[in-house]
């Protein structure tokens, strides 16, 4: 299985927003420059988890986001589950979609449902916390605060 490059972008999102101080508010631009990805596909991202209620955006001429919630409180399975549009496995797993002739005595549907049930369990228990890591490392990675990437 493999995640879309707009889950790649939320959860890249959040670890970069775990990162920050007390105060201090991520943009676009910087996350940008950091991952070397499209702004464009950041502001969708961004767009998504403000929605969702995973980050708070200000307005205005120093705006930016930062978390809406603490890092322990955002499980990385429930991100996963609402950034990901399709969780057809095979074309099977979308009931209207086709028809084979093995669905009568299949198990491979089953046997791929149970195991994408358990990649999400996995996922499930860890946080945004847990995957961030050493906080003051991860600072230093991303340059977090580094003036120069300040816009």
């Amino acid at each position: 299985m493999q995640l879309t490059r707009f889950t790649d972008y939320s959860l890249r999102i959040l670890m970069y927003a775990a990162a920050l101080d007390e105060g201090e508010l991520a943009n676009i631009d910087d996350i940008a420059e950091t991952f070397h990805i499209s702004a464009n596909h950041l502001t969708k991202s961004v767009h998504r988890l403000g929605k969702l209620g995973y980050i708070r955006t200000v307005r205005g001429r120093r705006g930016g986001f930062r978390l809406a919630k603490q890092p322990s409180e955002i499980r990385i399975g429930e991100v996963v589950r609402q950034t990901e549009e399709n969780w057809n496995l095979l074309e099977c797993f979308d009931a209207g979609d086709a028809y084979c002739i093995l669905n009568p005595m299949c198990n491979l549907k089953r046997v791929l449902g149970e195991a994408l049930k358990a990649y999400l369990a996995v996922l499930d228990a860890y946080t945004l916390e847990d995957i961030a890591g050493n906080r003051s490392l991860m600072r230093r990675l991303l340059r977090v605060g580094d003036p120069r990437l300040s816009t």
